[in-house]
């Protein structure tokens, strides 16, 4: 419930890494012109703004055009796209302005730094450091700066995306900086690369797992063990993809995740828009309920003929596939909405 990690925990540091994987791409020879550093580091804030908006903005809606007053008054601040957007910026400005060694410094100093903050400072008003949901340090600093109205609605007390949480996430998205400015490297062959990033995958897991003994992995607290355990599989994936497509040139069955992969915060913000439109449209159940379109939808096509647990991964199934239909339309229109 609290410790460990699930496959859907390493959906979003998975996220970050590849984020910092395409700063290094993107960015790689733009930052060899340092009389260009101020305007891509501008650049970069702009990008961070838009998603950081977009992220209040799924928070906001739909209270904001009905309630707008009270809207603001507990709009949850912190969030996904927030995290993105923030640790994106961070890594960037890093990324611009620094070597591959102080980057890799810088790395290690994040976590060991926020491993001794979590584990050896105590909390105001609680005593000693700990781990728990409510009353450690990261907790007592979102109520401290954002307030308890400010916080993830399931709970009000603590945040997943807090603000803390922001130094281990920016080190999962230098990781992936590293390994993205490793894999471009041209003085390298193909071979060299992978069997390095499998190496380097590997370690990071087993460090994470040795870590987790004493600094447990937890998704929540976004744990330094969690940084390496999920970096180290998502450089092991990385790896593994690029050898069997780049290397090997197995394409096949792929672009269903290229589809996804060029709108990917595209079908996130819309995908997380469109429920909150159908729980406003009300509909009349046989048994007198008005419930939303979304409840509707799953009470009439999923709920009478699966167990609850099954219905539900139907539910998620189909939305999945449901958007696969848009963004494969989009693809092949060449339509893609860059942030």
């Amino acid at each position: 419930e609290w410790n460990g990690a699930t496959p859907t925990d390493l959906i979003f540091p998975f996220f970050l890494f590849i984020v910092g994987v395409s700063i290094a791409f993107a960015l790689g020879k733009k930052k060899e012109l340092h009389t260009d550093h101020n305007k891509l580091i501008l650049t970069a804030l702009k990008r961070a703004l838009i998603l950081f908006g977009l992220g209040l903005f799924l928070s906001l809606f739909p209270k904001v055009f009905t309630e707008p007053l009270e809207a603001f008054k507990t709009v949850r601040i912190p969030g996904v796209l927030q995290r993105i957007a923030v640790v994106f910026f961070i890594s960037a400005v890093i990324f611009i302005k620094t070597t591959r060694k102080t980057q890799f410094w810088i790395f290690v100093s994040l976590l060991i730094g926020y491993w001794l903050m979590m584990t050896l400072v105590p909390v105001p008003g609680v005593g000693s450091a700990n781990l728990e949901k409510e009353t450690n340090l990261g907790a007592w600093l979102d109520r401290l700066v954002l307030g308890e109205a400010h916080l993830w609605k399931s709970s009000r007390t603590w945040d997943p995306e807090g603000i803390l949480g922001t130094i281990p996430a920016t080190a999962t998205g230098l990781f992936g900086v590293l390994v993205g400015t490793w894999l471009k490297r041209k003085d390298r062959e193909d071979s060299v690369k992978v069997s390095w990033m499998f190496s380097i995958g590997l370690l990071a897991t087993i460090l994470g797992l040795i870590w987790d003994l004493f600094f447990p992995i937890n998704k929540a607290l976004w744990t330094s063990s969690y940084v390496l355990y999920a970096g180290g599989l998502a450089t092991l994936g990385l790896a593994l993809f690029y050898w069997l497509i780049d290397v090997q040139g197995y394409r096949k069955g792929t672009k269903v995740f290229v589809v996804y992969g060029v709108n990917a915060i595209t079908v996130f913000f819309l995908s997380g828009l469109i429920p909150r439109i159908l729980n406003m449209i009300m509909v009349k159940m046989p048994d007198g309920r008005e419930v939303g379109s979304k409840l509707w939808i799953h009470e009439t096509f999923f709920s009478p003929y699966f167990s609850p647990v099954n219905a539900s991964l139907a539910d998620a199934v189909t939305f999945v596939l449901f958007w696969l239909l848009i963004l494969m339309l989009m693809y092949r229109k060449n339509i893609i909405i860059k942030v």
